[in-house]
This record gives structure tokens, C-alpha cells and sequence, in this order.
């Protein structure tokens, strides 16, 4: 069984690179748009200048890329829901993991159903791949746990994964969508993940976290 410290960094993975690549993203595009002559917001250009060391080059997501992000994070959330809610035995785990498959499920209709609406194709990117990596990875830590552990951990990543999503969308998906619609979708379903992650605080604290 994978040890508490090593299990936290791989839980929590996918929140810290979410958070990490959207603030990378921020940034540039930040120092952007304020050397530009115009007004006019651009997309962060990547070959303006070299990279630090290690770091991959950020680019702002466009709205294809934003739909692609928003979609990715629901559809690895209902996945992991519906995973909890065939290892746990905890009642009130298993019912905020059903919580999480439907709400989850239920926003992606909406954001294919708006795709189809405007005839535009949700574009993958370097921060939903990486997203989907992460998870993956996530997923495999989890299966080295059970009973309580496992009930701790999965709650624990829940905690975490709401507050990067509701960063997310707090300080780039929402202020960088171009397409009102997609705008009016995102600030629609905000509520959902900040109703989520206090659900997720209160189990963790009867649970306790590791």
C-alpha cells in the first residue's frame, strides 16, 4: 500500500497542475496584452520569448480550448465518482460520489449540446491532456486504497480538485471565453462546484484527512 505523503502528491496532482498551468497562462498573457500598442485582448504569444528552464511555454486558451478544459475536468470527476462509489462502503461517501457522476454528467450534456448549438469542435490542449494524465495517474493511487483510507483519500483529492476547478474558473475559463454563451454556461454552472467543494470539506472533516 502506497504511503500517506506519497499518495497526497499523486492525489492532489491534478489540482496543482491545473492551478499551476492556468497561472502560467495568466501570466503570459498578462505581460501580453499590456505591451501590446492596442487594447484589443490577443492570445499570449509563446515564441515572444524563451522559456525559463523546465518551464513548458503558456499560451491563453481560446474558446475551443476552454470548452475542451471545462469538459475534460467534468468528465474526470464523474469518473472518479462513479469508481468511489463501487469501493466505498461509507454511506455518505458513496452518496456524494453518486452526487458527483450525475452533476458532472449532467454539465458535459450541456456543454456538448452547446458545442452542436455553435457548430464548434472543443479543441484538446496541453492543460486538458495533462489534466487527463494526472488523473489517470490519481486513479491508479486510489486503487491501492480501502475502507477508510481509501474513503480519506478519495474526499481529500475531491477537496482539492473543486478548489483548483473553481479557481479555474474564477481567474481564467470564465474572464478568457469569448462566445457569451459559453460565458453564460461556465458562470451557470460555477455554483455546482463551489456547492460541491463544501460538501467535500464537511466529509473530510468528519473523516478526517491523512
Amino acid at each position: 500500500m502506497l504511503s500517506a505523503p506519497r499518495f497526497h502528491r499523486a492525489a492532489a496532482v491534478s489540482a496543482l497542475s491545473l492551478a499551476a498551468w492556468l497561472c502560467a497562462s495568466a501570466c503570459t498573457a498578462k505581460k501580453d496584452t499590456s505591451a501590446a500598442d492596442t487594447g484589443t485582448a490577443a492570445m499570449a504569444d509563446t515564441t515572444a520569448a524563451a522559456p525559463a528552464a523546465g518551464a513548458p511555454a503558456a499560451a491563453a486558451l481560446g474558446d475551443p480550448q476552454i470548452a475542451h478544459v471545462a469538459v475534460t475536468a467534468d468528465a474526470i470527476d464523474s469518473a472518479a465518482g462513479a469508481f468511489a462509489a463501487t469501493k466505498t462502503k461509507n454511506a455518505a461517501v458513496k452518496d456524494f460520489a453518486r452526487t458527483m457522476v450525475r452533476d458532472h454528467g449532467a454539465v458535459n450534456k450541456q456543454a456538448v449540446a452547446l458545442a452542436q448549438k455553435l457548430n464548434v469542435t472543443p479543441q484538446d490542449n496541453d492543460v486538458s491532456r495533462q489534466l487527463q494524465s494526472d488523473a489517470e495517474q490519481a486513479h491508479t493511487n486510489l486503487q491501492g486504497k480501502s475502507g477508510a483510507d481509501f474513503d480519506r483519500a478519495y474526499i481529500d483529492r475531491e477537496v482539492q480538485y473543486h478548489q483548483a476547478v473553481l479557481d479555474a474558473l474564477d481567474k481564467t475559463l470564465i474572464p478568457g471565453a469569448q462566445n457569451a454563451d459559453l460565458k453564460a454556461l461556465l458562470e451557470k454552472v460555477r455554483p455546482n462546484f463551489a456547492a460541491h467543494l463544501e460538501r467535500a470539506q464537511k466529509l473530510q472533516g468528519t473523516l478526517g484527512s491523512q
